[in-house]
C-alpha cells in the first residue's frame, strides 16, 4: 500500500505542494502574532481577537461552504484559495515596506485567509478520496500528515531565523510563496473528476441540511465532533495568550520560540508513523479516546513554566500533545472519509469544521479577555482543566469498545429518490478537524 502511493503520480503532486505550503504556513504561525507583539506592539486582548479573526471563518461560512464546494471541482477550489491566500499574505510586507502596516490589516489579512482556509480544507479533505482507494485512505491521511509535522518542526525554528534575520513581516513573505508552490503542483494533478451534475432542483437550505443530517444522526461522528469541539475550545484560549506568556512573561527571543515549537512538534511526526501501528495494536475505536486521555496533563505545563528547566518539560509536554493529536486526527479523519458517501463528502467535512473550528474563535477571544482580566498563567490554568473535558463524549460512546470503525460509506438517499425510512445511525456493528 505505502509503495503505491508512493507511486502515485497525482497524490505525490499533491503530497509535494501541500507539504511546502505547510512549511510556510508553520512560519505564519509564529510570524504573524510576533508582527502584532514585536513590530505593532498590540495588546494581550488584540492578540487574542487576532486569533479569534484567524479561525472565524468557519463560523460566518462554514457550513454553506460545503454544499457550495460540493457544486464544484475539488482541484479547482484548492488552486484558487491557495492563490488568495498566497495575495493576502504577501501584503503584509509590501505594507511593512511602505511604513503602512496596521493591526486593522493583520484583522483583513487573517480574515480573508481564514476564509479561503475553509473552502481550501473542505475541498481538500474531500479531494483525497477520489483520488486513493478507500482502503489507502489511512496510509495517505498518515502520509500527509507526517509532511505536516516535520513541517511543524522545521517551520517555527525556520520562522525564528527569518524573523531574527530580517524581521516578521518579511517572514511571512515565505508563507505567500509557499501557497504559489502548492498551486502550481495541485494544479498539475491529471486526475479530473466531471463536475457534480446540477440538480435541477438544488436548494442551499436542503444540501446544508443532509451533511448537517449525515452528521447528528450518526452516533459515532457526533461523539467525535463533540471532543474535537471541545479540544478546539480550549486549545484556542490556551493559544491566545501562548506567545504572550513566551515572548513578554519569559523574554524570550523569536529563535527560542520557534526551537521550542520546533523540538516539540517531533511528536508529531511519533504520531503519524505510529498511527496505524497504534489503531492495530488496540484497535481503532480505543486509539481515538486514548489518543486524548493521554494528552490531558500535557496542559498543566504551561501555566507553572519559568526560565529554567521547566522549559524541558515544556518541550516534552509538547512532543506528547502533537503526537497523540495526530494519532486522534489520523484515525478520526480517516474514519468520517471511508464512512460518508461521496456526494455527501464536502458538507459531511463542512458540517464538522463548521462546530470544531468555529468554537476556536470564541475561546481565542475569550482567552484575550482571561488573559487581561485574571492573568496569562491563571489563563492557561483554566484551558489545562478544561481540555481534560473531551476524553468524555468518547468515553460514553461507543467508541470505547470498537476495534473496529466501520470503513464502507453509509447508505443515503440521492435528491432524486428520498427515502421512507428513518435512519437512526449505524448500521455496521462494530470501528477531523
Amino acid at each position: 500500500m505505502a509503495r503505491g502511493l508512493w507511486h502515485h503520480a497525482d497524490f505525490r503532486r499533491l503530497w509535494i505542494g501541500e507539504s511546502v505550503s505547510q512549511l510556510g504556513t508553520a512560519v505564519t504561525q509564529l510570524a504573524l502574532p510576533l508582527v502584532a507583539i514585536l513590530v505593532l506592539h498590540a495588546s494581550t486582548f488584540q492578540i487574542g481577537a487576532l486569533t479569534a479573526v484567524e479561525m472565524s471563518a468557519f463560523l460566518l461560512v462554514g457550513l454553506p461552504a460545503g454544499a457550495w464546494v460540493d457544486r464544484m471541482r475539488f482541484r479547482a477550489v484548492l488552486v484558487v484559495n491557495d492563490v488568495v491566500r498566497a495575495v493576502a499574505l504577501a501584503s503584509v510586507p509590501l505594507a511593512y515596506a511602505f511604513d503602512a502596516l496596521t493591526v486593522a490589516q493583520l484583522f483583513v489579512v487573517a480574515l480573508v485567509t481564514s476564509v479561503s482556509t475553509v473552502f481550501f480544507d473542505v475541498a481538500y479533505q474531500s479531494f483525497l478520496p477520489q483520488l486513493v482507494d478507500r482502503a489507502e485512505l489511512v496510509d495517505g491521511n498518515s502520509k500527509l500528515q507526517a509532511s505536516e509535522s516535520v513541517s511543524q518542526i522545521a517551520g517555527p525554528a525556520l520562522g525564528g531565523l527569518l524573523v531574527a534575520a530580517f524581521t516578521a513581516p518579511y517572514a511571512i513573505l515565505v508563507d505567500a510563496v509557499s501557497f504559489v508552490w502548492s498551486a502550481a503542483w495541485v494544479a498539475a494533478i491529471r486526475h479530473r473528476p466531471p463536475k457534480p451534475a446540477r440538480q435541477p432542483e438544488r436548494h442551499l437550505g436542503r444540501e446544508i441540511g443532509e451533511g448537517l443530517s449525515f452528521v447528528v444522526r450518526n452516533p459515532l461522528l457526533r461523539a467525535i465532533t463533540a471532543c474535537t469541539a471541545l479540544c478546539n475550545f480550549f486549545a484556542a484560549i490556551s493559544f491566545g495568550v501562548f506567545y504572550v506568556l513566551l515572548a513578554r512573561t519569559l523574554h524570550l527571543s523569536a529563535a527560542a520560540i520557534g526551537a521550542i515549537n520546533a523540538v516539540s512538534a517531533i511528536g508529531g511526526v511519533l504520531g503519524s508513523v505510529l498511527a496505524v501501528r497504534i489503531a492495530d495494536r488496540v484497535g481503532q475505536g480505543p486509539a481515538i479516546w486514548l489518543s486524548i486521555l493521554v494528552a490531558v496533563p500535557c496542559g498543566f505545563v504551561l501555566p507553572f513554566l519559568h526560565r529554567d528547566w521547566t522549559l524541558g518539560l515544556l518541550v516534552l509536554a509538547q512532543l506528547v500533545y502533537w503526537a497523540t493529536s495526530v494519532v486522534y486526527n489520523i484515525t478520526q479523519v480517516s474514519f468520517r472519509q471511508a464512512i460518508c458517501p461521496p456526494r455527501l463528502l464536502g458538507r459531511m467535512n463542512a458540517t464538522i469544521r463548521f462546530v470544531v473550528w468555529g468554537v476556536m474563535p470564541v475561546g481565542g477571544l475569550l482567552g484575550g479577555v482571561l488573559g487581561s482580566t485574571i492573568g496569562v498563567r491563571e489563563t492557561l490554568f483554566v484551558a489545562a482543566v478544561g481540555l481534560a473535558l473531551p476524553v468524555l463524549p468518547l468515553w460514553f460512546s461507543p467508541l470505547r469498545h470498537m476495534r473496529e470503525l466501520p470503513s464502507a460509506p453509509e447508505r443515503t438517499p440521492t435528491p432524486s429518490q428520498p427515502s421512507r425510512t428513518r435512519d437512526h445511525g449505524m448500521r455496521t456493528p462494530a470501528t477531523v478537524v
